[in-house]
């Protein structure tokens, strides 16, 4: 049975109440008629301020949008009205990372969905236990989601963090599920249920939009100023994910962007397509990031 020495376990909890406390600002953040730049700037400065690093640039995902919006440089995109957004922060401390997501509606008709998306990650938070089937867990989110009249999204799912890792090994469908697969002692899963009208499609699928980027190899590289800011996003950020407004932040723009298009040309770069409902329906979230204690979970964020 595998469980986290002390200062591991010590650096989760750090980055957790770091996640829950900017969770909890941007909700009260987040207006109609705002800058969705503003909203991540926001959040990312009060995780730095706070003591933590942002472990992927904050996810601000509008209506059908359901996860990978981040805004680029110099944008304009504002809260609509009557709109549903996704918030997603994560944090980390030393590496160790927490990803937490709520979701803010201006619209009554999907307070609703909203609320069971938070009781389907409650559900899951109480009978998420070491030795429990993914399976086992699956079945019960969908059964809490079509409970409230609502259809889970079946191709989004929770999954296991790592140390510089977003998704580590196993993933958690919010689905019923055929899998071998059983929750461990010691694992830290971020639970996150996604929850769509039961007329939609109830999957999403990649968007042409990417503004979401992480290292995934070495290569040689001709660019001297390529190579300068390949070594700059191995240190500064390793293998999570990253902005391109983080580097215009930090470097010059005349030089940073032929320098970043050979990165992305040579294929050094992964892009996070940005995630839409098929059918383009109304999407809810919500996610907290727990640790499978053998005495029972624990909530980090």
């Amino acid at each position: 049975m595998r469980m986290l020495a002390e200062d591991v376990l010590d650096k989760y909890h750090r980055a957790g109440e770091i996640a829950a406390k900017v969770r909890e600002e941007m909700k009260k953040t987040a207006k109609e008629g705002m800058l969705i730049l503003h909203i991540c700037e926001k959040a990312e400065g009060m995780i730095r301020s706070l003591g933590g690093k942002p472990a992927f640039p904050c996810n601000v995902s509008v209506n059908e949008v359901a996860a990978h919006y981040t805004s680029p440089v110099g944008d304009e995109r504002r809260v609509p009205e009557g709109s549903i957004v996704k918030i997603d922060v994560g944090v980390h401390v030393d590496g160790y990372v927490v990803d937490t997501a709520t979701t803010v509606c201006f619209d009554p008709e999907y307070e609703s969905m909203v609320q069971a998306a938070e009781k389907a990650l409650e559900t899951a938070i109480r009978v998420i236990r070491p030795g429990l089937s993914t399976s086992e867990l699956g079945s019960e989110i969908q059964r809490v989601i079509e409970g409230y009249g609502f259809k889970p999204i079946s191709n989004l799912t929770g999954h296991q963090v790592g140390r510089y890792t977003i998704h580590a090994g196993k993933s958690l469908p919010n689905i019923s599920h055929f899998s071998l697969n059983k929750i461990g002692a010691g694992d830290v899963y971020a639970v996150e249920p996604f929850v769509t009208l039961t007329d939609a499609a109830g999957r999403v699928e990649d968007s042409p939009e990417a503004y979401i980027y992480r290292l995934v190899k070495r290569k040689p590289l001709k660019m001297a100023e390529a190579r300068r800011l390949l070594r700059f996003i191995e240190t500064e950020y390793r293998t999570l994910p990253f902005a391109e407004r983080w580097l215009e932040e930090r470097w010059p723009s005349g030089q940073y962007k032929p320098a970043f298009s050979s990165l992305s040309a040579s294929k050094c770069l992964m892009a996070y397509p940005v995630f839409v409902e098929v059918s383009r329906k109304r999407i809810a979230q919500a996610e907290h990031t727990v640790l499978v204690d053998k005495e029972g979970p624990v909530v980090l964020t």
